[in-house]
């Protein structure tokens, strides 16, 4: 797909159009896919763009190989993302615990029946239009054109996540950097200052890496790091690919509007528009703060056309990329069904240390880079008075480099970048946007969702900024080609072997990408039922025992994708509320079914249910009594049953 794409913008973005390609041809495809879905026809057809494309750039002579040779290096850098984070999921496959039990059960909902909107595995009759589901969508119709299952393509998912954002990131540092432009991704190693602090007081390194995540209390506060090494296939971090190919486009249409022709603006506003618009589908938090920065880099362009002279027509392109990024997926609109609470005032700000153990880094360098600004106009630190005064010491540290960075006279790439991000970390400061969390986590999610592109902008920005320092006259010397060669290999080499020795599978157990591989070990009863009904096509809904979120409960909707009549209900109330009963009733009648033979079938019928599951865990939840008539039995193993509702 990507090979197919990349001539298309040669054109326009020369020397970027083969990093580009990487994740433009990624949502494109989605984008083909999604409506192949909501058409109800094989999503197999969303391939035939790119392989028209890919038959009319061959007949061209579009892919001369001596222009080839020279895009090695972005396949390289693919490779070695890709490749370093297939290593850490080997280590680590384990569908087990945190958040991969919904993220699985997604994904294989999807592979199993790639309609739109799919259906919600854990509430039999329920379906996806509830939450941002499209991440997985990406993931899943990769898994049904390559043919490769679910419990494999959840353990592929991340690491093609990784490599396409790392390709992109590359680029953006080759945009703004003459020298050193690997730096910018260091932003995916970089640890926060936390992780360093729990280090320093004894903790060991898996502890370390969870407690710098939760270091602003009752709220989560994931980086890169922390959130690939984890390994949760969730949305926030499915997004990032698609948040450093917006934040590519936005930058290439500040640098290079002027020479782009009319034909060339219109491509890459599209493209834009693509990205935007995957957002609110892929992780909805995203738009609210990329849809603003989109809005501000427009008119940052269109300031510097008024400039010169250029009229209205020629920022229609820019004009036109939020209606179509609404446009290009607004049946998904139609059907979402979302509960939002609108944006509060902060009552509790962050605290001041734990603000800077989070963001130090950033913090810090952009002060270093500030100190000629400061020492020329210390007038402008009284902008931190009013929110010191008003308890928010934490957002008084955020305006401090943001008003410096605004006030400056001339601002690079990397100053924009700071400016959105410092304004993320002020706005999280003194807002948040209420949901059913309760007044504890009530800010929780807004720090969680808004910290990730957070961290991707102040990443970016901090680390060019050193990289542009360190590239000045005298500083670094310019490394002959064999010796810069083999430091990267022994860098690079070492990266691949960190895996191996630190403790990342969490006596989970490894060496497989096969994600559902422990239950032969730990649950073999359930290892036969589920490799059993993973075989099953056609429409299904299963009984199997209710419990608690986050734990094995619901194991058997989430390994097959096959609907449960309820699977987490924390995580199924968060989404859809209590507006009919169902919270109390569905888990009631599933007991019933299980402890009461007369009601059984009946129960079962209510809720089309075919499949009624009887392993380990229902015999452990329930007083297991099952009708002598009404069910055959069409598995039997190490202690599991399967029945089928006759008839």
């Amino acid at each position: 797909m990507q090979l197919a794409l990349y001539p298309s913008l040669k054109n326009s973005l020369r020397q970027y159009a083969f990093p580009v390609s990487f994740g433009a041809s990624l949502v494109l495809f989605t984008l083909l896919t999604w409506y192949c879905g909501l058409a109800s026809l094989p999503v197999q057809i969303g391939l035939v763009p790119f392989a028209l494309l890919f038959g009319y750039h061959l007949y061209r002579r579009d892919y001369a190989w001596s222009e080839l040779k020279k895009e090695w290096h972005w396949e390289l850098i693919f490779l070695i993302f890709f490749f370093l984070m297939l290593t850490v999921r080997f280590v680590n496959p384990t569908i087990s615990y945190a958040e991969k039990f919904m993220d699985h059960a997604f994904l294989a909902s999807i592979m199993r029946s790639p309609v739109v909107p799919p259906l919600d595995p854990w509430f039999s009759g329920g379906t996806m239009d509830v939450y941002y589901y499209l991440g997985y969508w990406i993931f899943g119709c990769l898994g049904i054109v390559s043919g490769v299952p679910s419990n494999i393509a959840f353990n592929l998912s991340l690491p093609t996540v990784l490599g396409v954002a790392a390709v992109t990131v590359y680029a953006i540092g080759t945009l703004v950097l003459d020298r050193f432009r690997w730096l910018p991704l260091l932003l995916f190693f970089l640890p926060n200052p936390s992780f360093i602090y729990q280090l320093s007081i004894g903790s060991s390194i898996s502890s370390a890496l969870w407690n710098s995540t939760r270091t602003i209390t009752n709220t989560i506060n994931e980086y890169p790091l922390f959130s690939f090494t984890w390994g949760d296939l969730h949305a926030h971090v499915i997004s990032i690919f698609n948040q450093v190919l917006l934040i590519f486009l936005l930058l290439y249409l500040y640098k290079f509007w002027d020479s782009l022709e009319s034909r060339g603006r219109w491509l890459l506003c599209g493209l834009a528009a693509l990205s935007l618009g995957s957002m609110p589908l892929i992780n909805t938090w995203d738009v609210l703060i990329y849809a603003p920065i989109t809005v501000l880099v427009a008119a940052l362009i269109m300031r510097k056309g008024w400039r010169k002279g250029q009229g209205i027509r020629t920022w229609s392109p820019l004009a036109a990329v939020p209606p179509l990024a609404i446009i290009i997926y607004l049946p998904f609109y139609l059907m979402l069904k979302t509960n939002t609470g609108g944006f509060a005032l902060v009552r509790t700000p962050s605290d001041p240390f734990q603000f800077l153990l989070v963001n130090g880094w950033f913090i810090a360098i952009f002060l270093l880079f500030l100190v000629k600004e400061i020492r020329d106009r210390p007038y402008l630190l009284l902008v931190a008075a009013p929110f010191i005064l008003a308890g928010y010491t934490a957002a008084a540290i955020a305006v401090i480099p943001l008003i410096y960075l605004i006030a400056k006279k001339e601002r690079s790439i990397p100053d924009l970048l700071a400016i959105f991000g410092l304004g993320i970390l002020l706005v999280v400061e003194l807002f948040y946007l209420k949901d059913n969390m309760g007044d504890t986590y009530f800010r929780m999610n807004t720090v969680f969702k808004c910290y990730v592109p957070a961290w991707i902008l102040l990443g970016i920005s901090s680390l060019a900024m050193v990289g542009g320092w360190l590239a000045r006259p005298g500083r670094i010397p310019i490394l002959p080609v064999r010796k810069g060669a083999a430091l990267a290999v022994l860098v690079i080499g070492f990266l691949f072997i960190v895996p191996f020795l630190v403790p990342l599978d969490l006596s989970y157990g490894g060496r497989t990408l096969d994600g559902l591989a422990y239950l032969d070990s730990t649950h073999p009863g359930d290892a036969g039922g589920v490799a059993y009904l993973r075989n099953l096509t056609g429409n299904e809904i299963i009984v199997e025992a209710v419990g608690g979120d986050y734990t094995y409960y619901s194991r058997i909707s989430s390994f097959t994708g096959i609907p449960a009549i309820l699977g987490q209900p924390f995580h199924e109330y968060m989404w859809r509320q209590d507006t009919t009963g169902w919270y109390s009733t569905r888990p009631g009648d599933v007991r019933a079914i299980y402890e009461n033979p007369d009601q059984t079938v009946a129960l079962m019928k209510k809720y089309n249910a075919t499949l009624l599951y009887v392993g380990d865990t229902e015999r452990e939840t329930y007083n297991v009594s099952l009708p002598s008539t009404g069910l055959e039995q069409v598995y039997s193993g190490e202690g599991t049953e399967i029945y089928r509702l006759s008839g």
